[in-house]
């Protein structure tokens, strides 16, 4: 299952895309191979898109189906497209790729290095909690867009919280003091016992969304408490809440 989310480094977007099963492979695989080629994945709209994606996707089922290499993510920044693997043996990776690659005449670079803790991969890949938030929340906002809603309609947006400690809780609750912000509720259920549901009017675009939930995740992390996501209603039922 392969995720997309958007990493700040050092005041610079860089898009990472993860297949979140391949850690299933890390004892099987200890061999990082790279391959970087220019092209910038990050742009839909320019020409060879959809051939750059079929090449890619030819790479990798290659790999895979050569069982040479399993593919884990890649990354797309300054005009490049960086594609991570690890591999069982780094003998035989650049002939496969070259046979492909050559061809289509793209510049392109590649590298293989030992990597048998799977470091890159959760330094450079993984996403950190906070990301996990923001990829759930992509999922919600899909979905509202699906339903052909007005992102922008401002409206009640309910964000769920939880602790492994009823005290953790009280203190949130206790301490609470984030603008337009109201406790609405206390939730249990099986995933999470000590929950609190909050409620908070603003629209449901993505980079609000993304402010929003940074803003909370420094406060929940205070008592150590956990987000677990969002809730609300669409647009056109707002006048009847």
């Amino acid at each position: 299952m392969r995720e997309i989310f958007v990493r700040q480094e050092e005041n610079e977007e860089v898009f990472i895309e993860i297949d979140l099963n391949a850690y299933a492979f890390s004892k099987k695989f200890s061999w990082l191979f790279s391959l970087f080629i220019k092209f910038d994945a990050k742009d839909e709209s320019q020409d060879g898109f959809e051939e750059f994606l079929e090449t890619k996707e030819a790479l990798i089922i290659i790999l895979e189906h050569n069982e040479q290499a399993k593919y884990v993510g890649s990354r797309m920044l300054d005009g490049w497209s960086e594609l991570y693997f690890y591999a069982d043996d780094s003998k035989g990776l650049d002939s496969t790729i070259a046979k492909i690659l050559k061809p289509s005449n793209y510049i392109y670079e590649s590298s293989v290095v030992r990597d048998s803790k799977w470091d890159f991969h959760h330094k450079n890949l993984s996403p950190t909690e906070l990301e996990e938030c923001h990829i759930q929340s992509q999922k919600i906002i899909f979905m509202l867009e699906e339903e052909e809603d007005d992102l922008e309609v401002i409206r009640p947006v309910e964000h769920y919280i939880s602790f492994t400690t009823p005290t953790q809780k009280e203190r949130f609750i206790t301490n609470l003091a984030l603008e337009g912000f109201s406790f609405k509720d206390e939730i249990s259920s099986d995933e999470f016992e000590h929950g609190v549901a909050l409620v908070k009017e603003h629209k449901v675009t993505s980079d609000e969304l993304t402010k929003v939930i940074n803003e909370l995740f420094v406060e929940i992390k205070k008592e150590n408490g956990f987000y677990e996501g969002w809730s609300t209603i669409l647009a056109n039922e707002v006048d009847n809440v």
